[in-house]
């Protein structure tokens, strides 16, 4: 149980004295690029998704009709 104790107690001095927190610009700078970058990705998706979408309707509409 002491090695956990001990691994609680580095991790909150490596916390606390170690690592270099980003700014409060940097974070928001950071948000929106993130955000931008995932409207730009789910558009992109949506698209694709929609284009794939009529093509196979197009495709089964082609296939249904020279069968009848």
């Amino acid at each position: 149980m002491s090695s956990f104790v001990d691994f609680l107690k580095g991790s909150y001095n490596e916390f606390r004295h170690k690592v270099e927190w980003p700014k409060w610009s940097d974070l928001q700078s950071s948000t929106i690029v993130v955000t931008v970058a995932t409207v730009i990705l789910a558009l992109f998706t949506f698209g694709v998704d929609e284009l794939f979408s009529k093509a196979i309707s197009n495709i089964l509409g082609i296939l249904i009709n020279s069968f009848n």
